[in-house]
């Protein structure tokens, strides 16, 4: 394929419809985003140099609070000049890397959810062989996977991007590199490109679904057979902050993407893009730390060795 790529930059409109309020909606998603980096290095810093929370859960909220961050960086710091300068030039490979990170942060993210609802299953159903199984190896294969299987899903469509036409217009009517919004602009036949698109995001996210639901079916049913109450409710707080983090993630995925309104308005859709993007990383640690005590109890070990 032959690129005839005659852009060599976009312009990337961000927020117009907002114009009156362009510094309230800058200083909201300035506050977001420094409030959910804290949040997450927070936690990669207690989960690290605690030692009681060197286990197999921890690791992979450590794992998820770097992909948080990740998520955040890629996009937020953007979206913020956007808001200051009204519009950003951002260069066409600039564009494209924006592209293929976002998709990355997204797929590894539900590989990793699904890796800790297996943690979550070992734990309830196999609560004595847990720490043979869930060993550091296990771990380290099933962070790994996670990870590169997030780096290797959107590469196909991003390739193909990046070979496409555009010859018309270089503006872009969102507040980043989202890939329906730079396919508009493509003079080429992008049906090819959609397809992949839409194929490989099912796999990202519809496979990961179904193993996790596989995952909560087992634990749900051991939980149920338990007969004392205060059991029951001992082995439901060891998966609720996941469970939790599970539902935010996948409901407004899906309210923000596969909504009729994602598909013909993106004036429409833009603004609930930006709160997921932003607000998604920043219930991740709030969630684990209101309802860890693991975590609680490591937060004031931490805060009375400084004193």
């Amino acid at each position: 394929m032959v690129n005839h790529t005659s852009v060599t930059e976009f312009l990337i409109l961000g927020f117009p419809e907002f114009a009156e309020l362009q510094i309230l909606l800058f200083t909201l998603f300035s506050l977001l985003y420094l409030m959910a980096m804290l949040g997450n290095l927070l936690i990669i810093c207690i989960t690290c140099v605690d030692r009681h929370l060197h286990t197999p859960m921890y690791f992979f909220l450590a794992n998820l609070s770097t992909l948080d961050i990740c998520s955040l960086t890629s996009v937020v710091p953007n979206m913020l000049a956007i808001l200051l300068a009204k519009n950003h030039n951002i260069s066409f490979v600039g564009c494209i890397l924006q592209m293929y990170s976002y998709s990355v942060c997204i797929c590894t993210e539900f590989a990793l959810l699904t890796a800790m609802a297996y943690d979550r299953y070992i734990a309830i159903c196999n609560p004595l062989r847990y720490l043979s199984i869930m060993n550091k190896k296990t771990c380290a294969v099933l962070a790994a996977a996670s990870w590169i299987a997030g780096f290797v899903d959107p590469l196909p469509h991003n390739i193909s991007i990046s070979q496409s036409s555009f010859c018309n217009s270089n503006v872009i009517n969102h507040f980043f590199c989202e890939v329906e919004a730079v396919l508009k602009l493509s003079c080429s036949d992008t049906s090819i490109i959609q397809t992949m698109n839409y194929t490989l995001g099912l796999f990202a996210v519809f496979i990961p679904f179904l193993l996790t639901i596989a995952s909560y079916t087992f634990i749900i049913s051991t939980i149920l057979k338990i007969r004392s109450s205060k059991g029951k409710s001992k082995a439901f707080s060891t998966c609720s902050s996941h469970l939790t983090v599970i539902l935010l993630a996948y409901g407004t995925i899906i309210g923000v993407y596969m909504n009729p309104g994602s598909v013909n308005s993106a004036d429409q859709n833009k603004l609930p893009i930006a709160i997921y993007i932003v607000t998604l990383p920043l219930l991740n640690p709030v969630i684990y730390s209101l309802r860890s005590k693991e975590l609680k109890v490591a937060l004031k070990r931490a805060i009375m060795k400084k004193h």
